[in-house]
């Protein structure tokens, strides 16, 4: 299952020309296994100003699956990945990020993403990113993307 953060989603609902929003939308096309957390739906949501594009977006991304804060427990883990990189020398500039890969790490998804900080994070503690390492080859940790299957 890959969840797809809010840096992907923004690209893809304004049609920008950016190789994730080209992969987010191949996988939809090919009924792949997408999934968004409910503080991606937050973002996303809120900077839509038209109530009628709000509404069409919520019904449209409440298709899928929504992962959810297990507890307490995912903010702990969040907490432990933001220090993990700053003992690494490394600092993520958001908490939601970290929260989104404790969310990740929890569900064993991997992520698509737009965002520096789920890089850094990979770095730290392995968190699990799907990537595009050029125009035509998305891979997920390395392995190369088989377009029938995204399991990896």
């Amino acid at each position: 299952m890959i969840l797809v953060d809010t840096s992907v989603w923004i690209d893809f609902l304004k049609g920008e020309n950016s190789s994730e929003r080209q992969i987010l939308h191949k996988l939809i096309e090919d009924e792949e296994e997408i999934s968004i957390t409910g503080i991606i739906l937050a973002e996303i949501l809120q900077g839509i100003r038209e109530d009628k594009k709000f509404h069409i977006t919520r019904n449209y991304l409440l298709e899928f699956p929504i992962y959810e804060p297990n507890g307490i427990v995912t903010y702990i883990d969040a907490a432990r990945i933001y220090r993990e990189c700053r003992k690494s020398g490394k600092t993520i500039r958001s908490t939601i990020d970290c929260i989104i890969a404790a969310i990740c790490l929890e569900n064993d998804l991997f992520i698509l993403h737009k965002d520096r900080d789920y890089d850094i994070i990979q770095e730290c503690i392995g968190l699990k990113v799907f990537k595009v390492f050029d125009k035509k080859t998305p891979q997920a940790n390395g392995q190369a993307f088989n377009q029938s299957c995204i399991s990896c």
